[in-house]
């Protein structure tokens, strides 16, 4: 009985605990999909999340492009004072290649009086350039004529492509110059997909096939050597996501490049690729792209690399850093020969060319010379004048090009007279300070920089910064302002050298003096002008008006306000660089004031120009006057207080000015030839004293700087209403060219009226006939 009842309780257990088993498993799955759609549903989500971030990204602004700074672009036309040697530095600069007979974009022949050139095409700020073949000429003057190979027309102007000088880059610290697909050389593409991702055209953003046979090579080799990720993953993770090795951003890769490949084409994905990709390190920059790698690399356009040079670029995108080719050569090399030999396997090149390739050198730029200029002084003034002109915020704009007017050879010419000079004067007086600007005569830009005895350092710019006497270098304007009154004086006038003593206003005394203490009762004014003579000079500017000269400094482009004491004409009057500059470069200008500038154009990240205000230009000095000051300036080379420049260069003709300051605490100079105009100061920053003179310091640098880049001799026209005249070497009176005690000099045609017989005034027959 008992037993039984124990049998009927035990049949219910049962089948509640399948019941139970069976509502567990329920309930499980229940869950079990529940979650499941969740998680779709997160996914999906997270997908429609991911779509948003790279469809923002590819299809607005995809990078921050870096401002890029130019240089001028060189022109050439019939007359242009640029020589044979000039042009050959610039073309090895932009990265020429010479060879007998141009054959490609790229490359120059040269003779000793022709250069055929095949020019780049380029972007100017008056827009694209084409690529052109052409044959420049010169003569002693410079270039005599451009003709175009292909129909030998002779072309107007021909511009050569400006230098990349830098790019500010943005805070992330990534450098790239982008470059399009279409210009992008075939074999770069071939050789990147082969070595990276064959089958890019055939997956969908993954590939699986490639993801095991990496995970079994990596197994069997016990270590990674081989990566499944495609180019499509690769873009994702650079993109988008960081180095970091789990399975979470590996499968977030994976999603990305899905989605990648569904919503854009191949093309435009490859060129992504070849403008993300990282490839070295230029000191704190990252270097992105094949475009910059190339300039990196090899110093020249992607589209020139040789077939070798290609290669490499695609070999070193396993590891910059593994196969640096200037650390470890060899092993950069052999990894480009595997690349060349996979080229070669796979048909993309002949025996021959595999051949020529791995036998050819890696070719690499000269590591000791930065890709970036570093031009702190001249790029602070561009800043500078950016912010002023375009507001503070320009530069932080992707993709603008700002064209300046720096000249990179004579800015290297100038860097390397500073460093040299800097050192020689260390010899005689120790840790002289300098500062120079170089203007181009024609164009009125600041052509070269340095603001201090190491050009690159970025920190205090003597050029534009620092204020100081500036001497014998006003003496031009105290006698351009007394040439401008011709019935008054003429470049043969007697001027007074005697003792003189003037009072201020505050019953203070000053006598000046001449630097050798001694006084001649009369002298020309010329010679006064010449050999730098104080007393002559100041009394000259008494007789014209204090105001008068300080007037005609100001109408030169003088910034400053100037105290209109009698001091001031023997240049107390304190002054930079570039504030010299400024006024010579009017002086070398035929006597029109343009305002020095440091941008010719600004275009956006869409070519398109800014609009920019142009310079002031005005009238400041009478062409006529400002040719006779022009000649007295060439005779202070030839024969003045500048006549060691002179003795160093006797068949060139240049003009110069020499000053310094009391008791040589300041050693300045300015001058010119037919090409440039230069301001140099040489001091101390604490003002001391240096135990220089105008022509032992600042004057060398100009010396150091002409010997690098070789002088062009002024031309030096007769302007209008100047005429070749005679004087007497005493009164300074017009006379006859056969009079005796006469001297030769140009003179105002309007005031030259000569004497007759030697002393005797014209009689109105005289006149008729015109003798």
């Amino acid at each position: 009985m008992t037993q039984k009842k124990s049998a009927t309780r035990k049949k219910p257990t049962k089948k509640k605990a399948a019941k139970g088993k069976k509502s567990w498993l329920k309930a499980a799955w229940s869950i079990i999909w529940k979650l499941s759609l969740i998680s779709i549903a997160f996914v999906l989500l997270y997908a429609i999340y991911l779509d948003q971030v790279i469809a923002k990204k590819f299809e607005g602004q995809k990078w921050h492009l870096p401002a890029q700074v130019f240089s001028r672009s060189m022109a050439l036309y019939p007359g242009a004072a640029v020589s044979h040697p000039q042009l050959m530095s610039e073309l090895k600069l932009l990265g020429y290649r010479k060879v007998a007979n141009p054959r490609q974009v790229g490359e120059f022949s040269a003779s000793s009086t022709r250069i055929e050139l095949w020019r780049r095409p380029f972007l100017h700020p008056e827009g694209n350039q084409a690529e052109q073949r052409v044959m420049i000429s010169f003569d002693d003057l410079g270039v005599s004529s451009v003709r175009r190979m292909s129909d030998k027309r002779e072309l107007a102007v021909f511009h050569l492509e400006p230098v990349l000088l830098d790019r500010i880059i943005a805070g992330d610290g990534e450098d790239r110059l982008f470059v399009p697909t279409d210009e992008m050389p075939s074999l770069v593409v071939d050789s990147l997909l082969l070595v990276e991702d064959r089958s890019f055209y055939d997956h969908h953003g993954v590939n699986p096939l490639a993801i095991l046979r990496a995970a079994f090579v990596n197994v069997t080799a016990g270590r990674t050597v081989q990566g499944g990720s495609t180019l499509t993953q690769q873009l994702a993770k650079n993109f988008f996501l960081s180095s970091e090795r789990s399975l979470i951003r590996k499968a977030r890769e994976a999603v990305m490049a899905l989605i990648i490949d569904f919503r854009y084409s191949k093309d435009e994905i490859l060129e992504a690729y070849l403008n993300e990709v990282y490839m070295g390190q230029d000191r704190a920059r990252a270097v992105h792209g094949m475009g910059l790698a190339s300039q990196f690399y090899f110093g020249r356009p992607v589209a020139e690399l040789t077939v070798a040079q290609q290669a490499f670029l695609v070999a070193v995108i396993k590891g910059p850093s593994y196969y640096n080719p200037w650390r470890y050569p060899e092993r950069a090399q052999e990894r480009r020969d595997l690349v060349l030999r996979l080229l070669m396997e796979n048909d993309r090149l002949t025996v021959g060319q595999y051949k020529a390739a791995v036998e050819s050198p890696l070719g690499l730029r000269d590591s000791k010379k930065s890709v970036q200029q570093k031009l702190p002084a001249f790029f602070a003034v561009v800043k500078n004048e950016l912010s002023e002109r375009f507001g503070s915020t320009l530069l932080n704009e992707s993709g603008i090009k700002v064209y300046t007017t720096l000249d990179p050879m004579a800015q290297d010419a100038a860097e390397k007279a500073v460093i040299s000079t800097m050192k020689s004067l260390d010899e005689r007086t120790k840790n002289v300070q300098v500062g120079m600007v170089v203007t181009d005569k024609y164009s009125g830009g600041i052509a070269a920089m340095v603001g201090d005895r190491q050009p690159s350092f970025d920190g205090f710019n003597r050029a534009v910064e620092i204020r100081r006497p500036i001497g014998s270098l006003i003496k031009p304007f105290v006698y351009a302002t007394a040439l401008a009154k011709p019935e008054q004086f003429n470049l043969a006038s007697p001027l007074a050298d005697k003792p003189i003593t003037l009072q201020n206003g505050e019953g203070k005394t000053w006598s000046p003096q001449n630097v050798d203490k001694q006084f001649s009762g009369e002298v020309p004014l010329l010679e006064a002008f010449r050999d730098s003579m104080n007393v002559p000079t100041v009394n000259t500017g008494l007789a014209v008006g204090v105001d008068n000269v300080a007037s005609t400094l100001k109408k030169a482009g003088w910034s400053d306000a100037i105290s209109t004491y009698p001091s001031m004409l023997l240049g107390a009057v304190n002054g930079s660089p570039l504030m010299v500059a400024q006024v010579y470069q009017t002086l070398a200008d035929e006597g029109r004031y343009r305002k020095l500038t440091s941008i010719t154009a600004v275009l956006d990240s869409e070519n398109n120009p800014l609009q920019v205000s142009r310079p002031q230009n005005a009238m400041a000095i009478d062409p006529a006057t400002d040719y006779l000051v022009q000649y007295a300036m060439t005779q202070v080379v030839q024969k003045g207080t500048a006549k060691r420049l002179g003795a160093t260069f006797p068949y060139v003709k240049l003009a110069g000015k020499t000053g310094t300051s009391n008791e040589s605490r300041d050693s300045w100079f300015a001058g010119f030839d037919e090409r440039n105009v230069a301001a140099i100061w040489v001091g101390q920053d604490d003002n001391s004293k240096t135990g220089l003179y105008g022509s032992s310091g600042a004057m060398a640098v100009y010396q150091a700087f002409l010997k690098q880049r070789p002088p062009l001799s002024l031309r030096l026209p007769p302007a209008n209403g100047i005429v070749n005249g005679y004087f007497d070497r005493t009164t300074g009176a017009p006379m006859q060219p056969k009079c005796n005690n006469v001297i030769n000099l140009p003179a105002h045609q309007a005031s030259y009226k000569p004497a007759a017989n030697c002393g005797e005034p014209l009689s109105w027959w005289q006149k008729l006939l015109g003798e």
